[in-house]
């Protein structure tokens, strides 16, 4: 039975994406099984793992029931990917059923022991896609940048959150806040994390101990099909990113075999 993560936050830019890929090929570099599941109308999971997200079967096919899940999971230098594309945009009004927060869930389910770990992007949304993630997630990791705007957004998941677990999914918790593109010279960089600490204090969670700072590697990685760790694994930015893995992997334990960092 495998581990499920899901990387939320309603604001865009925050590193996502980032996460979520380079979660992946941690976990794979460590000798996990791993899926990576985009839950984003922008393919952006896909995308920046090389996949051709026009012109390929996604998520959406599954989630609607037209494609079996095990026919559209795709393989990549990071794992398997169930990739998204701007088709999915239309989850909103065309899954309007009852029981629709539970569709990710049920496809998963007939996938979840083929992997160790199961890692969903989400859209930059409180919609019926991130519902369905949070439903299907053992834990949520919450990026942010920091910036006001960006802490506003962690404020308000809290209410989506308390949802999830009192109607679908009472297991459901977060892991941590995750601090992108940090930079602890700032005084603003400081008030933030001192203000997220205290949204963490709310969400019965905590702000992760390894904060990611800015690298041009960031932007670079995409434009190669690769992550973070795989594009740059000796720059600051991935060894950030492997001490977030360690942090991650002591919640859930981990394999015998996975080399230690």
């Amino acid at each position: 039975m495998s581990i499920i993560i899901t990387v939320t936050n309603q604001k865009g830019g925050v590193g996502k994406t980032t996460t979520a890929s380079s979660l992946m090929d941690g976990l794979r570099q460590r000798g996990a099984r791993v899926l990576g599941v985009d839950l984003d109308p922008q393919g952006s999971l896909g995308f920046c793992l090389g996949l051709d997200i026009e012109n390929c079967v996604t998520i959406y096919d599954v989630l609607k029931g037209s494609r079996p899940i095990r026919e559209v999971i795709t393989p990549s230098d990071c794992g398997d990917i169930l990739p998204s594309n701007i088709l999915l945009s239309a989850a909103e009004l065309e899954f309007n059923r009852p029981g629709r927060e539970f569709l990710l869930k049920n496809c998963l389910s007939e996938v979840q022991d083929d992997y160790d770990y199961i890692i969903i992007d989400t859209p930059p949304a409180l919609n019926v896609l991130t519902v369905n993630a949070y439903v299907a997630a053992d834990g949520l990791i919450i990026p942010m940048a920091p910036e006001i705007l960006s802490l506003l957004g962690v404020a308000q998941i809290r209410e989506t959150i308390d949802t999830v677990r009192r109607c679908y999914n009472s297991r459901l918790r977060v892991l941590g806040i995750l601090l992108n593109k940090y930079n602890q010279r700032f005084t603003l960089n400081r008030e933030v994390l001192d203000m997220a600490e205290q949204i963490a204090k709310q969400l019965d969670t905590k702000v992760f101990h390894s904060r990611i700072r800015s690298g041009v590697a960031v932007a670079e990685a995409p434009a190669h099909g690769e992550s973070v760790l795989s594009y740059a694994p000796d720059s600051k930015v991935a060894r950030d990113l492997r001490l977030l893995l360690n942090e991650v992997t002591r919640e859930y334990g981990f394999f015998p075999s996975a080399p230690s960092y």
